[in-house]
């Protein structure tokens, strides 16, 4: 029997969404982003494809593995994909931008505090509580997309194997990707006879187009830092962030947990911008404030630029957090928009559907680790490294667990299972108790 499978999610999809419509629904994504990459992609997974039925199973989890090999935020780049897909440059446009601008404004605002005050006790606690909730959430999408993609024992074993590999041995995804791939050709191989012409199925894209599209996202991504450097200079610090910030957009395959500590150790020891306890302050705030992780450039940016680029120091971190901001997602538009045209030619080709059916079931693998690493850095305080020969994974200390924590993650379980609550009455709740809590220590 055939392990060649339709595609999933066939089922109807709703009528094509207005543009004032679908940007309502990325600014709520976007005030309700929290979580990382695993709690933004099982937000997105219940709002587009479960709630509002704008894309079907198949093309989200197709659009994941595209945007997982990307540099950048995986998440983010989703978001951009799914609304050029539903309204062109402006809705990937909107899509991308709204995702990324609460969860900025929110760290701008909390890094000009920081850098006047220091550490924001009261923040924390609220957005602690909102972290746990999360975690609900990421179980909840988890469990539905691997009822969805996971439809034999060889899917079921792709997965288990694609999460030991990334786990446990720390494989990069891209390898573990083709693998997948590779396993999806060798396991339709000995499938019914498909036409060969279906191999020489042509691309909807001209070179050209992609040639312009490139050169002209290439041109909005570098010219505007080039002023910069030609305006205070090439030692000035906001010149620094600049180039610094564009070489990390070219090397963070894997997303933002791949490049934190390369980062963090050049932002810290070669730089010099930040001391190690301030790094780790704007790790915290970028983990548990809405919007991507690699939000915490924005944060380095505002502090380099308010202590190095001189007077006045708020207007340096202003145009710190600006360079920043600006040299992370500009090259976002700039990989979706050349690829994005080329991932439903991806699926339209025959031969290729087992192969990209073994990929979803690797990523249902890699969401499952980030759903672990999440659960670990929600509930312990403290993890250490394990190396055991080729083995190396995070244990996390039992005495480290944390109560609270556990408790509102229940909490926020019984509101979404049992209850049945949304997804921002799940949060508020949450985030309030997590207040009390923290008023009352």
């Amino acid at each position: 029997m055939s392990d060649v499978r339709p595609e999933m999610g066939e089922e109807r999809l709703r009528a094509h969404p207005t543009f004032s419509e679908a940007t309502g629904t990325w600014m709520r994504i976007g005030l309700l982003s929290f979580g990382g990459p695993a709690g933004q992609i099982a937000l997105m997974h219940k709002v587009l494809v479960d709630q509002k039925r704008w894309i079907d199973e198949a093309t989200f989890l197709l659009a994941l593995n595209f945007c997982t090999l990307l540099p950048g935020p995986e998440a983010m780049q989703l978001a951009t994909y799914t609304g050029w897909r539903l309204h062109g440059t402006r809705g990937g446009l909107t899509a991308g931008l709204l995702f990324v601008v609460p969860g900025a404004v929110v760290i701008l605002t909390i890094a000009a505090l920081y850098a006047s005050f220091g550490s924001l006790p009261l923040v924390v606690g609220v957005f602690e509580g909102i972290k746990a909730a999360v975690l609900a959430i990421v179980v909840e999408a988890l469990l539905r997309i691997a009822k969805r993609a996971l439809m034999s024992p060889i899917d079921w074993l792709i997965a288990a194997l694609s999460f030991v590999a990334i786990f446990f041995l720390k494989v990069p995804f891209p390898l573990i990707v083709l693998a997948a791939a590779l396993t999806g050709l060798l396991r339709a191989a000995g499938v019914a006879h498909e036409d060969t012409q279906s191999w020489r199925t042509p691309s909807p894209v001209r070179l050209a187009s992609t040639v312009k599209t490139v050169a002209l996202w290439l041109s909005i991504w570098i010219l505007p830092l080039v002023a910069v450097a030609l305006i205070f200079g090439f030692d000035h610090v906001l010149t620094h962030l600049a180039f610094f910030f564009s070489k990390l957009a070219i090397v963070t395959f894997g997303g933002a947990y791949a490049v934190l500590a390369y980062m963090a150790q050049d932002v810290v020891d070669t730089y010099g911008w930040l001391k190690p306890g301030e790094m780790l302050d704007g790790l915290g705030l970028a983990e548990t404030t809405p919007g991507p992780l690699i939000l915490v450039t924005e944060f380095v940016g505002f502090i380099a630029g308010a202590r190095h680029g001189g007077a006045p120091a708020f207007l340096f971190g202003l145009s710190g957090a600006a360079v920043a901001l600006w040299a992370t997602f500009a090259p976002c538009f700039l990989w979706i928009f050349a690829g994005a045209p080329y991932v439903e030619w991806l699926k339209s080709v025959p031969r290729l559907r087992s192969a990209l059916a073994a990929i979803t079931a690797a990523v249902v693998g890699v969401i499952f680790n980030l759903s672990l690493w999440f659960a670990l850095h929600v509930f312990f305080r403290a993890r250490h490294e394990v190396i055991m020969g080729p083995l190396r994974f995070e244990m996390p200390s039992a005495a480290s667990l944390d109560p609270v924590a556990v408790g509102l993650a229940a909490l926020a379980a019984v509101l979404l299972f049992v209850v049945r609550a949304g997804i921002v009455t799940t949060l508020g709740v949450s985030a309030l108790v997590s207040l009390v809590l923290s008023l009352a220590s």
